[in-house]
């Protein structure tokens, strides 16, 4: 009996990367959202969908005044095409080898307050124990960094949650108690607590809303039936501490944030207590994008690292949360 090659004629789909655009395109409805995405420039995503659409014959997807979403024709392509991505992604890994070294970059967005205790001791770490893993880290507000999270333009999302129950699919690293931080020599930031209506109508610089910090900070205000009302609205963390520091001003941050400036004595902190004033440290990942190993392994050092600095002193440990 003679034996046969299967015979494979791969024409239009033999380039997966222009079906991966295809489907990100797909998923988020947005050139632009697609473009972030896949690291891309949105022109070069435009001219690779025009050239995909010649190639198939038909347009596979509608332009909007509000962005594209799939033709006819696309709707029938799309799952059969990310099927074939997920094959295909599969395939990769299992020829790489489970037990083949964790690379590739991962992108974290992190809050600024956090990410200065937190990303060189995760640099320093992951350098020495996954070499092949590089980092890339996008520092922003939390609406920027939630944005970005949706959009999976990080792979690693590090927020404060400032309710007890967290979203679905995020995990509760730490529990961090907020600090009435004030310049050196001043007499209420010099206690170690402050009960919370000691705040009314201290001369402040608070971010603007909105802010999940001045949120919060309003709410209970409002409970306490007291006035917040900043002399100075920034969101720039630095300028805040720096104008706390020369113009005798108050803020409201977590002990990690002021750590090396209370050590130096250029700033005091009191925490906030009668109500506490509390939030969470949440560490949310990307449905999908980045290397699986890679982003595993930077996860895992991250909560190593937290609770490393929690036994430090710098914040409540996961136990307490």
């Amino acid at each position: 009996m003679t034996q046969k090659a299967t015979d494979f004629k791969i024409d239009i789909a033999s380039n997966l990367h222009k079906w991966r655009a295809f489907v990100a395109i797909g998923e988020l409805g947005s050139l632009t959202r697609a473009a972030l995405f896949l690291d891309s420039n949105q022109s070069l995503l435009s001219r690779q969908l025009n050239a995909l659409e010649r190639e198939c014959g038909t347009r596979l997807f509608n332009r909007t005044g509000r962005g594209v979403n799939l033709s006819e024709i696309g709707l029938v392509l799309f799952p059969t095409v990310k099927d074939l991505l997920m094959k295909a992604v599969q395939l990769e890994e299992h020829i790489r080898g489970d037990a083949r070294e964790p690379s590739g970059r991962v992108t974290l967005g992190l809050l600024p307050s956090i990410g200065l205790p937190l990303v060189g001791r995760l640099f320093s770490d992951m350098r020495r124990r996954h070499p092949a893993v590089k980092l890339k880290v996008l520092e922003g507000s939390s609406g920027q960094v939630e944005e970005w999270l949706a959009d999976a333009r990080v792979d690693i999302a590090i927020l404060y949650r400032y309710s007890p129950s967290l979203p679905e699919l995020e995990q509760s690293l730490a529990l961090v108690d907020s600090y009435l931080i004030g310049p050196a020599g001043d007499k209420l930031s010099g206690a170690s607590e402050v009960v919370f209506s000691t705040l009314h109508e201290l001369p402040f610089i608070l971010p603007s809303a909105p802010n999940g910090l001045r949120s919060a900070l309003d709410a209970i205000a409002r409970q306490q039936h007291i006035t917040l009302e900043p002399v100075i609205e920034a969101d720039s963390l630095p300028l805040q501490k720096a104008l706390v520091a020369t113009e005798r001003l108050y803020t409201v941050l977590p002990l990690h944030a002021v750590w090396s400036e209370v050590a130096d004595g250029r700033l005091q902190a009191a925490r906030i207590v009668d109500p506490p004033f509390q939030r969470t440290i949440s560490m949310a990942s990307a449905k999908a994008k980045g290397p699986t190993r890679a982003v595993a392994a930077v996860t895992a050092q991250l909560v190593e690292i937290v609770d490393d600095m929690a036994r430090a002193g710098m914040w409540r440990p996961r136990d307490q949360t």
